[in-house]
């Protein structure tokens, strides 16, 4: 996969080759990096890519000549996202989307955001990493460029790596724990320890669904429940109401 990353700064992403899953990804061939400063495609002497709003206000507006131009000139006419607070907040159903195409461009905004005729004719789509404002997209492109390399085939060392993590297939991930299995008088749960697989699933999802529900009860609303999750879901309230758990 190929992510062009058009930024005034640059220098926010040249350190990504050596980052974690990112470097793995850029490594192994499954991601291909490309960040293009804006800057570059500025017709003008003094390179300016910025000026005042029309119709008044504070601060300054990035001008449409150097985006399209900078947009314009990457080959295949990838697909573009423009971070914005505006956007549709990112989750990890719309990074497997992202991951799935060939080609993206992640188009950094900066000062007051973007010339709008660049939104409305070159971008397709507004990505948000929550309702909060930043000073630009390279923070919020970084998110995105570390959600979709974990993603990427052969990155990770299996697809369990990233299956029973938070928000994948809905819920919280589980407690996780290692050695030693007693610390300091706190115990690892015994069932963890029992080698008993379909014992440690039943826990394990109880454990997932029960950290959803107390933490993010609004998930419950956005997922269907099979009969064995509405079986889990009926104890895990019956015994919050008792206040013990069962499992």
């Amino acid at each position: 996969m190929k992510i062009s990353v058009l930024t005034l700064f640059p220098e926010a992403f040249a350190w990504l080759k050596d980052y974690s899953m990112i470097g793995r990804a850029i490594e192994k061939g499954a991601l291909d990096l490309d960040i293009v400063q804006i800057r570059d495609f500025a017709d003008n002497k003094h390179k300016k890519v910025d000026d005042y709003s029309f119709g008044g206000g504070p601060g300054m507006v990035m001008a449409p000549q150097p985006l399209f131009d900078a947009i314009t000139s990457l080959p295949d006419r990838p697909k573009v996202y423009y971070l914005s607070p505006q956007g549709r907040v990112l989750d990890q159903e719309k990074l497997f989307s992202m991951k799935e195409e060939k080609n993206i461009i992640l188009l950094n905004g900066h000062y007051e955001g973007i010339d709008q005729r660049v939104i409305d004719e070159l971008v397709d789509e507004e990505i948000s990493i929550g309702d909060y404002v930043l000073s630009g997209g390279e923070m919020a492109s970084l998110v995105i460029i570390d959600g979709i390399s974990r993603l990427l085939d052969g990155v990770l060392s299996s697809e369990e790596s990233y299956m029973d993590e938070s928000h994948m297939g809905g819920f919280l991930e589980f407690p996780q724990y290692t050695r030693p299995a007693d610390f300091r008088g706190l115990k690892v749960p015994e069932v963890l320890l029992s080698g008993h697989h379909e014992k440690i699933e039943d826990y394990r999802l109880y454990q997932r669904m029960k950290k959803t529900l107390l933490k993010r009860p609004d998930i419950f609303e956005k997922i269907s429940l099979n009969e064995k999750e509405e079986k889990v879901y009926r104890q895990i309230k019956n015994d919050l109401e008792k206040g013990g758990q069962s499992n």
